[in-house]
């Protein structure tokens, strides 16, 4: 017999394979079709730091009158207040979902300042929030803002939850830092409860014939797990936090491949939109055939069994494996410019 069951922060979940924030989480039925699917637990659609902000002002508006006007930021968010998308309704969502499913949902805060996330954290706990996911999606446009302070903004902003809630905070990180493992460690020191690896910043593009700036999203593909899992192997053992892997799960192989570099969890949202939630299930027997034929009987039994142990020269582990690399490209005869 095949044990997937598996710890994330704290939650027992019935297998390591995470639904991560998207737009299938928005709606109760949407959570249920992932719960149906297989899923070990539920990251529910993000909410904005911004819906935040215009929520308040839209309620102080309400009780003081007609405000002169709102900040210029919020343009972006003009319908945040719609009865079907504002917090009032996102907390109505995660008590529904709470209640509908026997599986953990986490909620999930997409934010870049320190203010205004904590009441609005403590109201998801009480909600019925297993968990809380920190997306911190900074990306620092002034060149006269350093690395450091980009970094204690991050360690600001779970402070200030930590202190706010009692249910587990996982903070979704970019992978845009000079040295992703030490504010890993700082983070951890800091009382995250668990590190997301990575974040993904979809930035809109520019189309050349329009002469304009369009929204592009694209979807993930299993070549940009490469990063997160050489970070996820590497962290690994020296971390009190669990570790979550996301981005470029589109097979079982994909969450086997995070599982061997030291995930706790496998998150999944691009494939999942591709296919259906109903993909959870495919990834999930696709997982315990691997298991069964490398005679694998439990999750506990695979995860880390490729990190990079922890009395390792890290530096000199990843220059190797760079240098392996490239000999191998030369070898195929592969270009390199």
């Amino acid at each position: 017999m095949i044990e997937l069951t598996t710890d994330y922060m704290g939650l027992r979940l019935r297998n390591p394979l995470v639904a991560s924030a998207s737009p299938l989480s928005y709606t109760l039925a949407g959570v249920r079709r992932l719960a149906e699917a297989g899923v070990g637990a539920i990251v529910l659609y993000s909410l904005f730091e911004e819906q935040l902000r215009e929520q308040a002002m839209h309620d102080a508006k309400l009780i003081d009158g007609p405000a002169d006007s709102f900040p210029e930021a919020l343009d972006y968010f003009p319908e945040v207040v719609d009865e079907d998308a504002s917090p009032h309704a996102y907390l109505k969502l995660i008590e529904r979902a709470a209640a509908a499913v026997d599986v953990p949902v986490i909620a999930s805060i997409n934010g870049a300042t320190p203010e205004g996330w904590t009441g609005y954290a403590r109201s998801m706990q009480e909600a019925g929030a297993a968990a809380i996911e920190l997306n911190i999606y900074y990306l620092p446009g002034d060149p006269a803002t350093s690395g450091r302070d980009v970094e204690q903004r991050h360690l600001e902003v779970l402070r200030l939850v930590k202190e706010a809630v009692t249910v587990p905070v996982a903070v979704k990180l970019s992978p845009y830092f000079s040295s992703i493992g030490e504010l890993a460690l700082r983070l951890d020191e800091a009382g995250a409860d668990a590190l997301v690896l990575f974040n993904r910043f979809l930035q809109p593009d520019i189309d050349p014939e329009a002469l304009a700036v369009v929204a592009d999203i694209g979807l993930s593909n299993p070549r940009d797990a490469r990063l997160p899992r050489t970070w996820i192997a590497l962290l690994r053992g020296r971390l009190r936090a669990s570790l979550a892997a996301t981005t470029g799960v589109e097979t079982a192989a994909d969450v086997a491949k995070y599982l061997l570099a030291g995930a706790d969890v496998v998150m999944s949202a691009s494939a999942l939109l591709r296919h259906g939630p109903q993909h959870a299930l495919t990834l999930l027997d696709g997982l315990e055939t691997w298991m069964r034929r490398h005679r694998f009987h439990s999750v506990d039994e695979v995860r880390g069994l490729l990190a990079v142990p922890p009395d390792t020269d890290q530096a000199a582990h990843e220059r190797a494996g760079y240098v392996i690399a490239l000999r191998a490209a030369n070898a195929g005869s592969y270009s390199l410019s």
